[in-house]
């Protein structure tokens, strides 16, 4: 029969109950594991040691559960204890949804099991009531156990995003680097843009979330890392869609200019884009006008100014050599046009030609370099441009 408590409050189970339960525990925890097996097809699947490793958190539980009904203070302990004795290794391989599906079962194979350690029914339905409680403490010992090593694992993943940003600014292209990339998700042939500004806040938990949230509005897979005030993003698009990234992107940016690197073809060389967009960053102030974000490329007299011998080069390679390679005549009559202010009739007299000879050779210059000579920022950019190369030409570079 039910004992009554000493304070003359509801039954509580009796020591004979908790006598056979403990002889017990063994043969509910074997039953347990052949119940999960029987009816959990994925639980078959899961090699030797996991399987073992499962068994050993049940056996533990089920321990527990008999030391809680001699003292129920000691619940949320002795729950804990049970995923805290198994591998850290085994949240990766069984989620929470089977976690609990494992709990069912073996909430099922004890209510099965309870005529032969209970006395009477109302025996029985304390014991019912005592696992349904142990279970719930179970549960939340299991989200809570799951929770941290979910947050285990996103601290783990932002110290290695953090790495690999790093390795990209200061100019690795180490085979470590794009496995590190590979396991925080980064498809490898996906093409790579670094965009760098100021970070919006000194909260790292806030700026990963601005810049996430703006990643999944846009569609593109990005890196990130917080270096002092300076936020670096890298980021992936398919197709020709950097333009709108980078601008959906930018928003998540602290004030002040964004800059963005040119595209990449891979990760491998995303520290081409860090460092053009590096050197812009320091030039853009040269520039209020500046869009946001600007390409680095259109920062090319700003960065010459600056001292940055690779934009030098660019524009000799990309404005200076294409003219000179076309023959004299554009370059002359570029250069004609930019020193009388930009005036047709003005530069046609200079050059004792037909206006529209200068106007289809301005069209040419247009075509070979990418700048328009009436365009007043394109006009800014070719003249640093001629002036950088007649300083490479002094010094003997080409």
């Amino acid at each position: 029969m039910s004992e009554e408590r000493a304070d003359g409050g509801a039954p509580e189970i009796t020591p004979a109950t908790l006598r056979r339960l403990e002889r017990a525990s063994g043969g509910l925890a074997a039953a347990s594991i052949a119940a999960m097996e029987q009816r959990l097809p994925w639980f078959q699947r899961l090699p030797a040691d996991e399987r073992a490793s499962v068994q050993l958190v049940t056996q533990t539980g089920v321990a527990n559960f008999v030391a809680w009904l001699q003292d129920p203070t000691e619940a949320i302990r002795l729950t804990t204890e049970a995923f805290r004795s198994t591998p850290r290794e085994l949240s990766r391989w069984v989620s929470l949804r089977q976690t609990l599906e494992l709990v069912r079962v073996a909430i099922d194979v004890f209510e099965q099991r309870l005529p032969e350690v209970a006395d009477d029914e109302a025996q029985q339905g304390l014991l019912r009531e005592s696992i349904l409680r142990f279970t719930r403490e179970i549960a939340f010992a299991a989200a809570t156990s799951y929770a941290a090593a979910a947050e285990s694992r996103g601290a783990w993943d932002a110290r290695l995003e953090a790495l690999v940003v790093d390795g990209i600014v200061r100019g690795d292209a180490e085979e470590s680097l794009l496995s590190r990339a590979a396991a925080l998700g980064w498809d490898p042939g996906s093409e790579a843009t670094v965009l760098v500004g100021n970070a919006p806040s000194e909260d790292p938990p806030t700026i990963v979330y601005k810049v996430r949230a703006r990643a999944a509005r846009v569609g593109c897979a990005v890196l990130l890392g917080v270096q002092g005030s300076r936020l670096v993003v890298v980021f992936g698009t398919a197709g020709s869609r950097e333009q709108e990234a980078a601008a959906g992107l930018a928003e998540a940016f602290g004030e002040g200019p964004v800059v963005a690197g040119p595209t990449v073809s891979s990760l491998a060389e995303a520290h081409r884009s860090a460092g053009d967009a590096m050197s812009a960053l320091r030039a853009v102030v040269a520039w209020p006008g500046a869009p946001r974000p600007v390409p680095s490329a259109d920062l090319l007299p700003e960065r010459a100014l600056a001292g940055d011998p690779e934009s030098e080069r660019q524009l000799v390679e990309n404005i200076v050599l294409p003219l000179v390679d076309s023959g004299g005549a554009l370059l002359e009559t570029v250069d004609t046009y930019l020193e009388v202010g930009g005036v047709l009739e003005n530069c046609a007299r200079q050059l004792f030609v037909h206006p529209n000879t200068v106007r289809y050779r301005l069209r040419r210059v247009a075509e070979l370099t990418g700048r328009v000579p009436s365009n007043a920022r394109d006009a800014h950019v070719l003249r640093v441009a001629l002036g950088v190369g007649r300083l490479a030409k002094a010094r003997g570079l080409w």
